[in-house]
């Protein structure tokens, strides 16, 4: 599937800066960490993603390694209402969440207080 609309990345955004170390989750475990933390990046064949929620109501996963004109993420999958249909929605080569997940790396999404001024 083609990304197609973005959304904000960087300093004053909603969107979490990506913590430097990885997070003991299972695949089983992932909707319950979704719902309570509502954003996680994901690792998986070189890219990350940020799967994260939209205002409590929706769910996507974005590519972190391209930007729109205004340094916004790009979304790679449309939005669905459930963590669970999202788990199970096709977006990186044909493969879900849920087929990914033994191979994927899974870290918490800051609030990058920490982060540079210029990140």
């Amino acid at each position: 599937m083609m990304c197609a609309k973005a959304y904000s990345r960087g300093k004053g955004s909603a969107m979490g800066v990506k913590s430097a170390e990885a997070l003991d989750v299972s695949f089983d475990e992932l909707p319950n960490y979704l719902h309570a933390k509502h954003s996680v990046y994901m690792e998986v064949g070189g890219a990350t993603y940020y799967l994260t929620d939209v205002n409590d109501q929706y769910w996507r996963a974005q590519d972190t390694n391209q930007f729109n004109e205004k340094g916004h993420y790009v979304d790679c999958s449309p939005l669905v209402p459930t963590i669970a249909e999202f788990l199970d929605l096709p977006f990186h080569e044909g493969k879900s969440i849920r087929d990914l997940a033994a191979e994927a790396t899974f870290y918490a999404s800051g609030d990058g207080k920490d982060m540079p001024e210029d990140f």
